[in-house]
């Protein structure tokens, strides 16, 4: 199976003037492109989860690994699965190749797929362990929010990530979400869940890992919703720092 992975479920916000233009496209394109676990596709399909055509364009090189490099799998939905890009335009592999340009080279476990919810995650969990990761980035919860999913179900969904994870002795590396402040109470509870996971597990964190790219127009295609291959560059550069942080302490580990 492909591992493609916000590919988004059937939302239920009324936009209004002001709002972020990547939900005003999501609600547009959502019955098309959910392909989330709990929603049958369309029996016509708009085909907006096929490769755009530079995906024709020829991959790059592989990254060159030392034998001990450290695994990275990262549990994501269609931005880590870069939809309509080539997959080593998606900001796994961008990230995979800047940190290695540092001496920090990691092996790359893209376990991301389209519309892939909280729950999903917690589906694909025991599958994606079997890479035996060394760190686990999980970069879920967009798709939950967008479809108005309990808050208590996405966070316990969440906490099984963390545990499940930490419980294999894999560090956690966990990408901040947030949803348009038209969501009323429902956005300020969302978007406080993960620094407040975070901090309580003691796991690596970045607050909003699409900072930057989210509702910014010329960082999506034309969706509004899928970043290009820039808008992926710039995610890559977000969640650098905090990934860095984790490959040197898992270095020092190896030499003490």
């Amino acid at each position: 199976m492909r591992p493609w992975a916000l590919g988004h479920g059937k939302g239920w916000m009324r936009t209004r003037r002001g709002s972020w233009t990547w939900v005003r496209a999501a609600l547009m394109a959502c019955a098309a492109c959910s392909g989330g676990e709990d929603e049958p596709r369309s029996a016509s399909p708009i085909l907006l989860d096929a490769p755009a055509d530079e995906a024709a364009e020829a991959p790059l090189a592989p990254v060159a690994l030392p034998a001990d490099a450290p695994t990275v799998a990262f549990l994501s939905d269609s931005i880590g699965a870069g939809l309509h890009l080539a997959g080593d335009q998606a900001f796994p592999a961008v990230l995979q190749r800047l940190l290695a340009a540092e001496g920090l080279p990691f092996r790359l476990v893209n376990a991301s797929e389209s519309g892939r919810t909280t729950s999903g995650g917690v589906t694909a969990l025991p599958w994606t362990l079997r890479s035996d990761p060394d760190v686990l980035v999980i970069a879920l919860g967009g798709n939950d929010g967008l479809r108005g999913i309990d808050l208590a179900e996405i966070e316990q969904n969440l906490r099984r990530l963390i545990e499940g994870a930490r419980g294999a002795g894999v560090r956690v590396l966990l990408l901040g979400m947030r949803i348009p402040a038209n969501y009323g109470d429902y956005a300020k509870a969302f978007d406080a869940l993960y620094p407040a996971l975070a901090a309580e597990y003691g796991v690596a964190f970045v607050p909003f890992y699409m900072d930057g790219v989210a509702g910014v127009v010329d960082q999506n295609q034309d969706d509004g919703l899928h970043p290009t291959p820039a808008g992926q560059e710039r995610l890559a550069q977000n969640v650098a720092p905090a990934l860095r942080g984790l490959l040197e302490e898992l270095g020092g580990a190896r030499t003490r």
